[in-house]
Parts: C-alpha cells; structure tokens; sequence
C-alpha cells in the first residue's frame, strides 16, 4: 500500500455507511440469485410492487445503492412490478437467494 493511501484512508466504518432519508419504501425486490461479476455485486430477482430506477436504494440486513438495471441482458431506464432484472450495485450487500429486500427513493 503506498504512503498516499495510508494517509488518505478512510475508516472501515464510513465507507459502508449509507443512510435511507426517505421514510416510505416505493416498492419490493424478491433475490433470485447473487452474482459477484468482475467485483461488483448483482442481484438478479423479480420486482414484487413498485418501481425500481437507478440509484434507488435497497434495504435488507444491509444498504446498497442500484448503479445499472439490466433486463432481457439488455439495459434499461427503470423496472415494474413483475419484471425480472438483474441490478448491478455500487457496493456489496449480505443478502441471501430468496430474501425480499424494500426499494426507497434516494
């Protein structure tokens, strides 16, 4: 590790800190599958109700924020009740196949 990291270096603690501001969830996410592809983590699974865009948040027993939503291995705006996607995230969660996680607005 060079000296500039060291100094530089944020703490374990903040750099997966993320905060959910909103407090009404827009819609659920039902994990089919994980995926971790070159680093980043996907979910594939099926939207439940609601509305799914990019950097909408999804809440388990962790936080991750939606980077890119990919349906058809095509990428697309946004996704529906009863689509199912795979969402590439910005960071990593602990989630497990079969988990309902809860979709809020940014």
């Amino acid at each position: 590790m060079g000296i500039f990291r060291r100094i530089f270096k944020k703490p374990k603690r903040e750099l997966n800190k993320i905060e959910i501001v909103s407090r009404k969830p827009v819609g659920r996410f039902r994990v089919l599958q994980v995926f971790d592809i070159f680093g980043k983590q996907v979910l594939a699974g099926e939207v439940i109700d609601g509305i799914i865009y990019p950097g909408y948040k999804l809440k388990g027993r962790d936080v991750g924020i939606v980077r890119n939503i990919e349906k058809n291995r095509k990428k697309v705006d946004f996704a529906v009740s009863g689509d199912v996607v795979a969402l590439m995230l910005e960071n990593k969660m602990d989630v497990n196949d079969g988990e309902l996680l809860e979709v809020y607005q940014s």
